[in-house]
């Protein structure tokens, strides 16, 4: 990455000496104009209500006023990701597992709130930048349609056990990134539309809104897709936890959202799995560094009784002495 950044550099460097300052003002001007005209894009697919849509945007309105847990989320996904970048140091996996992520030999030994921060933490800005893709439209969506407690309720089970998931499937891969939970969401928005079209009501999801969650959505999945494969642990877990919540969570969604004596329920039923697929995971060794302190204590061992060896040669040891280095050995 820092090369191919040195290098664009460069090139930009060369290419602006050469350019006269009447040319550099006007590229000036023309940047400042697009990204200008990017951000007005970017606000209209946000804001802009499509047409036809209005009374299911007020039904939202009225439901959930402001989305508070989205935009959050997104913030506490870039926050930790540009202090990685900063403060982090040493390999990928390194600066990974030393600002959260999980592997088998440390999670599963008394480190299990790594499956917590581990969906906070990514391994490049292509990672973060999908993941948020993913995240922005449909979150704020079900956070609107479903409430608040429905959404962290998912979003944090998926989480959790697409990580238990992937930990069984790859004990000792460094995991991060949010896509286990983002999956959930997709999962929890599918059951709200189940239950939307079978009890239709002004919440009930127009196409028209759909549209718009498909492209952030196609972005999401042709990374996760090209990187862990089609039906990856992540996409399993993930999708399998929010319809499977979703459906239990959103059977009246139409009329109102999820009642928090529910949401409660589900999630003391979730932590009762998520403990019974956590307990025959626990203790997972670290074998390459296992074998390493074994490789460790052999050279040092025979380098030790090579060094006798050659003081009794030497006769500077008794084959008594030497008998009782073989011994201790």
């Amino acid at each position: 990455m820092l090369p191919m950044t040195v290098f664009v550099l460069v090139v930009c460097g060369l290419v602006l000496r050469r350019m006269s300052a009447e040319e550099r003002i006007q590229l000036v001007h023309k940047i400042v104009h697009a990204l200008r005209a990017g951000a007005t894009t970017a606000s209209d697919i946000v804001t802009h209500t499509p047409t036809g849509c209005d009374e299911f945007y007020a039904a939202l309105r009225s439901r959930t006023r402001w989305t508070l847990l989205t935009p959050a989320l997104v913030v506490a996904f870039v926050g930790t990701h540009v202090l990685m970048r900063v403060f982090g140091s040493g390999e990928l996996d390194d600066r990974l597992l030393a600002w959260g992520a999980s592997v088998g030999p440390l999670t599963t030994n008394a480190e299990w709130s790594r499956l917590v921060t581990a969906m906070f933490v990514h391994r490049g800005w292509l990672h973060l930048l999908t993941d948020i893709a993913g995240l922005f439209i449909v979150g704020a969506l079900i956070e609107r349609l479903a409430g608040r407690a429905a959404f962290l309720f998912v979003f944090f089970a998926s989480g959790l056990l697409g990580g238990l998931w992937q930990l069984a499937a790859r004990p000792v891969s460094v995991n991060a990134g949010a896509a286990s939970a983002i999956f959930g969401l997709y999962g929890l928005l599918a059951a709200t539309m189940i239950w939307g079209f079978a009890q239709r009501s002004p919440v009930t999801i127009p196409v028209a809104v759909l549209k718009r969650v498909w492209p952030g959505a196609l972005v999401f999945l042709v990374y996760h897709f090209s990187t862990e494969g089609l039906f990856s642990e992540s996409m399993q877990a993930g999708a399998m936890v929010g319809l499977i919540g979703g459906l239990v969570l959103a059977v009246r969604v139409s009329t109102a959202q999820p009642p928090l004596g529910r949401v409660c329920a589900s999630s003391v039923a979730s932590l009762a799995i998520l403990i019974a697929f956590a307990v025959p995971l626990r203790g997972i060794a670290d074998v390459p560094a296992e074998l390493s302190r074994v490789i460790d204590v052999e050279q040092r061992t025979a380098a030790r009784y090579d060094a006798d060896v050659k003081r009794f040669r030497n006769g500077r040891m008794t084959a008594e002495e030497l008998a009782e280095v073989a011994d201790a050995i």
